[in-house]
């Protein structure tokens, strides 16, 4: 159980990292939550941490009601990674990337944070719950889940951010849901402790 809740805090820092070292800085987007929760930090200012948590809590009955074992599992995680977003903003700016580097490692470290989630059986938001749980219903794989949903969530940013923001986007959704993929793929191969 210690090992777990260890493992959910390394996974909400890779996120936080990712997020505040990589995507803040050149206004990139996510999918899911995270995604939205970054345009309305871009449209208005909100504080990422407690938008996540919001926006979240629809899915998470949701959860409860149909799974409350993944409910508990994953509620641990999105307050990890909500509180590990908001205390590593500080990170926001301190490098500057050019776009392109920042789409391509931003997505593979926050895929390494949510891939370690998932092979712990918890969510860092609701649409890896909702992928994460579909993927247990049915034999798709949760990486191409989340592929298919982050992109529909970065082509609706398409009315607030510009064009080329939103392709250097996709680049992010692949990496993270590549990621994700291949940490809960191949878990003969890749074993994480």
């Amino acid at each position: 159980m210690i090992r777990k809740l260890i493992m959910i805090g390394i996974g909400g820092t890779f996120i936080g990292v990712g997020i505040n070292l990589f995507l803040l800085p050149s206004h990139l987007i996510n999918g899911g939550i995270f995604g939205i929760s970054l345009l309305l930090k871009y449209l208005w200012g909100f504080k990422l941490g407690i938008t996540i948590v919001c926006l979240n809590m629809p899915i998470y009955l949701v959860a409860l009601k149909h799974n409350p074992s993944y409910f508990y599992n994953s509620l641990f995680g999105l307050l990890a990674t909500s509180l590990m977003i908001d205390l590593l903003f500080p990170l926001n700016g301190i490098i500057h990337l050019p776009t392109i580097l920042s789409a391509i490692l931003g997505g593979l470290i926050i895929g390494i944070g949510v891939g370690i989630m998932l092979r712990y059986n918890t969510c860092p938001g609701g649409i890896d719950l909702l992928a994460f749980l579909i993927s247990k219903w049915t034999s798709i794989n949760v990486g191409f889940l989340l592929l298919l949903i982050d992109t529909f969530i970065i082509m609706f940013g398409l009315w607030i951010l510009r064009e080329e923001i939103l392709l250097y986007s996709l680049i992010t959704v692949a990496g993270v849901a590549a990621m994700a993929g291949i940490l809960t793929s191949f878990k003969s191969i890749v074993y994480i402790r």
